[in-house]
């Protein structure tokens, strides 16, 4: 398992698998170990996945302060693993809220970006957020699913701010296109794969400055592309349609039937598409 020093002498890990050019894997979660992120869908097969395992999660060393787990504090994460691999210019992949931190290593490292695919991302980080209306919106298309009750009943006991453990158990099939055996597997690994502590300082106050992140990314020469599922609300087709709208250079595609785990839903669709995106940029 490969390692490098972070800029706060933090030691952290990162896992290569499959052939090609490298593509650098950042998860989501947040702060969740990249594990789950798996070959996504068979794109191991097109590009070398370097999936980093952020600080204090996975494999990765537990920080001496724990504010480096607000994500702008990351940053500098990102650009030691791109040193340490010896790649002037990175293709970035990032999933959920690890899109967050996708966006701002490239708003303060622009030059060291080729390409950014963000796998349903959030973009906080340019002022867009998901709302309750937005996972409302997204859990109406799943009415006719025989768990749909148990599990919408579930949801709105967390909407209200009194949703039990259990209950956010029971609403996991609202992130998946498919809630089969292989999705049942995947959320089952969610808990012991996440630092919690981190999870809540990640998107702490300060975080975010997104009329700076904004300007950076208009003026960006690099490919994007945003990846979303036809079922997911973070983010909603319609909601990615106006974060698409802050890039010059800009993909949207939209995955039939898939939740907010695109790889798990359609495997070969997924990795055909992202991995089409890369190598029509070579």
């Amino acid at each position: 398992m490969p390692t490098f020093t972070a800029p706060d002498g933090t030691q952290l890990a990162y896992h290569a698998t499959g052939e090609g050019e490298p593509l650098l894997c950042l998860p989501g979660g947040p702060m969740r170990a990249s594990a789950y992120l798996g070959d996504l869908g068979g794109l191991a097969r097109h590009r070398r996945l370097i999936r980093l395992d952020l600080r204090g999660t996975g494999d990765s060393g537990i920080p001496a302060d724990p504010a480096t787990y607000r994500c702008d504090r990351q940053v500098g994460d990102v650009e030691a693993l791109r040193a340490h691999l010896g790649l002037e210019r990175v293709d970035l992949l990032a999933h959920s809220a690890g899109g967050d931190l996708a966006l701002l290593y490239a708003a303060g490292y622009p030059r060291r970006v080729r390409s950014l695919t963000l796998v349903t991302g959030r973009a906080r980080a340019l002022g867009v957020d998901f709302t309750e209306e937005h996972r409302r919106e997204a859990a109406a298309l799943r009415k006719a699913e025989p768990w749909f009750e148990t599990a919408h009943e579930a949801y709105e006991r967390v909407w209200a701010g009194s949703g039990s453990d259990a209950d956010w158990d029971a609403i996991a099939p609202f992130f998946y296109g498919r809630w089969d055996e292989a999705a049942q597997a995947h959320a089952a690994t969610d808990v012991e794969q996440t630092n919690e502590e981190a999870a809540e300082l990640y998107a702490s106050s300060g975080a975010f400055r997104p009329a700076e992140a904004r300007a950076v990314v208009a003026a960006w020469d690099a490919r994007v592309l945003l990846l979303v599922g036809a079922l997911d609300s973070g983010p909603l087709p319609r909601v990615a349609a106006a974060i698409a709208e802050l890039f010059p250079r800009v993909e949207l595609t939209v995955q039939p039937d898939a939740g907010h785990f695109p790889w798990l839903d359609d495997p070969d669709g997924f990795s055909g598409t992202v991995a089409d995106f890369l190598d029509r940029g070579k």
